[in-house]
């Protein structure tokens, strides 16, 4: 299944920094979520993104995982040539990654 069939987000930027929060509908499809999205998968899912870093922090309580990516905007609204400088449809984006709910892994 897509990951977006389980879950919505929500992105915001400052620089060249994006931040990308993934939440669950329900709040029991969070320990999938935890188990299936990890910054490595991410990384691979957004290849061609100049990515410094990813960090990764839960938020139980909401069912949902926020995203750092550091360098994913190639210099920040002002600076880049990209068509989505503020980072808008990487959102987008990660909802396609396919999740096998059956052991909770991100399918490549």
């Amino acid at each position: 299944m897509r990951l977006r069939e389980i879950a919505h987000a929500r992105t915001g930027d400052k620089g060249d920094t994006c931040q990308i929060s993934v939440i669950a509908f329900d709040p029991a499809d969070f320990q999938l979520l935890s188990e299936a999205l990890t910054p490595e998968r991410i990384a691979a899912h957004l290849p061609r993104l100049p990515v410094r870093s990813i960090q990764r922090f839960e938020l139980p309580q909401l069912g949902a995982l926020n995203f750092i990516l550091e360098g994913a905007l190639s210099g920040g609204v002002t600076r880049s040539l990209s068509l989505d400088a503020h980072g808008k449809t990487l959102g987008a984006q990660i909802l396609d990654i396919e999740i096998d709910a059956k052991n909770g892994r991100a399918e490549a």
